[in-house]
């Protein structure tokens, strides 16, 4: 099916010519009033004239060591980080569409072929508009990603070791391709499983404004168990409703992410992403080691504590928390033991390390897992 413009003329299948022009200069509607405001905002007055205070930092690169021991739980943008990669050059909307035209794509709730989200891009009146966010972009397009010959992109090397990959193929869903016009994005969140991430932008500019974990972000509710978030349906209505006062706060951070730029998202962190103008990001969800080991805890305990709100793995793997910590005590045993001793130190438990894991090698072996993913159902992270 055709994108005509606009979803009313698209299921009816109208040609503009046909479509009906209804006369609203007599027309006085609040209801009416706010999505057409939120579809017309202006995104340049909320992201420009950032508070110093407020400001993202900004570095050209950092080594593992430096973001090991200061960075793991900041915020931060690199400026000459992905350069090297192969899609940094070689990636545009118009070069995809040359090649992966006829390639479907998952943009939140529907999977279309690319080139007919081109055309929902190019012509879209939408409140919110549609994301393309898709998990399996890889496997769709024939990437290779790692350090490998003929790579697309890698991980970057300052954000070292990624202890989720002693998942293997049993990990759950960790990188997405992100395309999108002008004003789409994603609401206030946080990334799924305490994980950390990068979020690299290839073509446009994106704003981040993030908040602390603890902080209670103007116009976000959360349920005492942190399972249930509410907020405005759309980033516009947020933006014209309580960014003047979330700017206002001690704890908001806020900065652009340009093309050729990675920005880090910790653990934990709220954060609200627009699109400035129609772009191509790669993104990573991702579990960093430090010296603090605060970060490792904060997965297990999320693993452990929060089991109904694990998303991204295999419905095949029923228990997320003991496939991490029977790969953890192989790979990294003094890792495993420090990091659950945190976690149960910051939840008041007195869990021993043996008794989490397992005493002997017959309970460690106990697990049964398989390989796969389970479900079309992308988050967002």
């Amino acid at each position: 099916m055709d994108w005509r413009g606009s979803w009313r003329s698209t299921v009816l299948q109208l040609d503009s010519d046909k479509e009906a022009k209804v006369d609203c200069s007599n027309v006085f509607s609040d209801v009416l009033h706010r999505p057409f405001a939120c579809s017309n905002i202006e995104l340049e007055k909320f992201a420009s004239k950032i508070p110093k205070m407020n400001q993202i930092r900004r570095f050209e690169n950092l080594t593992y060591e430096e973001y090991a021991e200061k960075w793991t739980e900041q915020p931060f943008v690199l400026t000459k980080c992905i350069q090297d990669w192969p899609v940094n050059s070689e990636w545009t909307i118009d070069s995809l569409l040359a090649k992966y035209a006829d390639v479907e794509f998952r943009a939140e709730a529907v999977d279309w072929k690319f080139s007919q989200y081109c055309e929902y891009m190019k012509r879209n009146r939408d409140e919110s508009p549609l994301y393309l966010f898709d998990r399996k972009f890889a496997e769709k397009m024939g990437l290779k990603v790692g350090h490998m010959e003929g790579a697309a992109y890698w991980r970057p090397d300052c954000f070292g070791p990624d202890l989720f990959e002693v998942l293997g193929d049993e990990r759950p869903a960790h990188r997405w391709l992100i395309i999108g016009p002008e004003r789409s994005g994603s609401t206030f969140h946080k990334d799924p499983n305490g994980t950390s991430a990068w979020n690299a932008v290839i073509q446009g500019s994106k704003y981040w404004i993030m908040f602390p974990p603890t902080a209670q972000v103007p116009g976000v509710y959360v349920s005492s168990d942190s399972s249930e978030v509410t907020s405005p349906l759309s980033i516009a209505e947020w933006l014209l409703t309580f960014h003047a006062e979330a700017r206002q706060m001690p704890e908001c951070v806020e900065g652009i992410c340009n093309a050729g730029e990675i920005l880090h998202v910790p653990s934990g962190w709220w954060h609200l992403v627009v699109n400035l103008e129609k772009g191509i990001a790669l993104t990573q969800n991702f579990v960093p080691q430090s010296p603090s080991l605060n970060l490792v805890s904060e997965v297990l305990s999320f693993l452990r504590d929060k089991p109904d709100q694990v998303s991204g793995f295999s419905r095949d793997v029923e228990d997320p928390f003991g496939l991490f910590t029977a790969r953890l005590k192989h790979e990294y045993p003094e890792v495993l033991e420090k990091a659950l001793e945190l976690a149960d130190k910051k939840n008041g438990k007195k869990r021993k390390w043996d008794t989490a894991v397992g005493r002997d090698e017959e309970q460690a072996e106990g697990f049964s897992f398989s390989f796969g993913f389970g479900g079309d159902d992308d988050e967002i992270p």
